[in-house]
């Protein structure tokens, strides 16, 4: 038997046990489980003691409040994890941990199956500047994107840019129409939508959508926000982030099995009861 887990406080509502255990049942890993491991704050390095000690444990996820918190309690961690600054993924060899994060492929893997292109040298707009603008700039930065980060806090955004500026062309923006061009793609980042904040928008008020833009919210809950309803009337394209779910779910079981993630997306998808992979 092999086990695998979620590590974080709460995880009773994660949709991952479901994605993960259909991809194991799809890649013949009838051996294989899939836990939810909810872990306090004050229990972690317990936690990460007991995994080291589990020669079954081959591998596990960290969701809030762990993704920063337990990078020092491992044994190595990727470049993709150390830029964006949070681990996602653990892969565990002996008793040996490696970090790794997978959420910038999950976001680019669903930007594709939406055929969301993102060509070199095209400029998108973040909003928000926490753990997952991070991610999604890492992201864009990787296909030579332009990107601008629009925040409330723009102290944060500024040091989000700082951090990532090394890997390509990122800067702050403080409001949209100081856009220098009108961006391909708008990627919202930020809580804004989720439920229970449900009624709330991270657009600013009275700004106009761009014409030609696609918007994308990683907000999951509800699959339909109230920012993709503004992009929609505005006449452009809106995706959930729901899609981004399973591809991050898909890329971690590829790093812990070496099935492809391709392979096993479909089902996760299915899983989560996205409606674009029926």
């Amino acid at each position: 038997m092999r086990k695998l887990g979620l590590i974080g406080f709460p995880v009773a509502h994660s949709a991952s046990p479901g994605m993960q255990r259909a991809a194991l049942q799809q890649a013949n890993l009838g051996d294989w489980t899939y836990e939810l491991w909810p872990t306090p704050p004050h229990e972690l390095p317990m936690r990460i003691a007991a995994i080291r000690a589990d020669d079954a444990v081959a591998g596990f996820n960290i969701t809030i409040p762990h993704k920063q918190a337990v990078v020092p309690l491992l044994n190595s961690v990727s470049p993709h994890a150390r830029a964006i600054g949070a681990v996602n993924t653990v892969v565990k060899s002996t008793a040996t941990l490696s970090g790794d994060n997978t959420d910038w492929r999950g976001f680019l893997a669903d930007l594709d199956w939406n055929r969301i292109a993102t060509p070199a040298g095209s400029l998108t707009l973040v909003l928000g500047a926490g753990g997952s603008a991070r991610a999604i700039v890492y992201a864009l930065l990787q296909r030579n994107v332009r990107v601008r980060v629009l925040n409330r806090d723009v102290k944060r955004a500024h040091l989000l840019a700082l951090a990532l500026r090394p890997h390509g062309d990122v800067a702050v923006i403080n409001a949209v129409e100081s856009l220098e061009a009108s961006p391909a793609l708008i990627v919202n980042c930020t809580s804004a939508g989720m439920e229970p904040n449900n009624h709330t928008s991270p657009w600013p008020d009275g700004a106009p959508f761009p014409v030609h833009a696609t918007l994308y919210d990683l907000v999951y809950k509800p699959r339909v926000t109230v920012v993709m309803r503004q992009a929609q009337a505005a006449g452009i394209r809106a995706v959930g982030g729901i899609g981004m779910l399973a591809e991050q779910g898909a890329a971690a079981f590829e790093l812990w099995t070496g099935v492809a993630a391709a392979s096993v997306s479909g089902v996760m998808r299915r899983a989560i009861g996205d409606i674009s992979a029926v």
